[in-house]
């Protein structure tokens, strides 16, 4: 049985499930821009869907890519740009892991963290907290968000950036087959 037509299924119908959504989380952080109050919750959101969706999948592309290589009798070392897409693969795991998901972390944190449950519901105070239309003890000042939270999601949106040119690069590697 030839297994190749399947990994290969495997293989293109996951970089879409995975990836796909790493195109929509300028939108969702443009947005959040927009609408501070929602800022903590779509930065949540984005940094779920990397964890449930993204990651897990990209992982599966390193498994389905190295079994294409290995069923398709495809000789590595040959295929340069087999060589550069797989570099940029590594690359932008390691970045998504060691750099964009602590900066996203560190971004919720800044800008309230997630809910505690039992939390008062949105747009109410917290028990024993600041009257309605106080600032919150310790929160940002009134002329706009703390320097700190400003810096942290500027280093999400270019991390953000360098890995979607990482993903553009490997898929137009993929399909163009460029040879060097």
């Amino acid at each position: 049985m030839n297994l190749f037509p399947l990994l290969l299924f495997v293989h293109v119908l996951g970089a879409i499930i995975a990836f796909g959504p790493a195109f929509s989380f300028p939108i969702i952080g443009a947005m959040s821009g927009k609408e501070p109050m929602h800022a903590n919750f779509g930065t949540r959101v984005s940094l779920r869907l990397a964890q449930v969706q993204l990651t897990p999948l990209a992982l599966l592309q390193g498994i389905t890519g190295l079994s294409l290589i290995y069923f398709g009798h495809i000789d590595l070392f040959t295929s340069t740009w087999l060589l550069i897409a797989i570099v940029l693969y590594v690359i932008a795991l390691g970045y998504a892991g060691a750099v964009q998901s602590p900066a996203v972390k560190k971004v919720i944190e800044l800008s309230g963290g997630a809910p505690k449950p039992g939390a008062a519901p949105a747009g109410g105070p917290p028990a024993g907290g600041p009257p309605a239309g106080g600032p919150p003890a310790g929160g940002p000042p009134a002329g706009g968000p703390p320097p700190e939270l400003m810096a942290a999601i500027r280093k999400v949106q270019q991390g953000g950036l360098f890995l979607i040119v990482l993903i553009i690069a490997i898929v137009f590697l993929m399909v163009t087959k460029l040879s060097f």
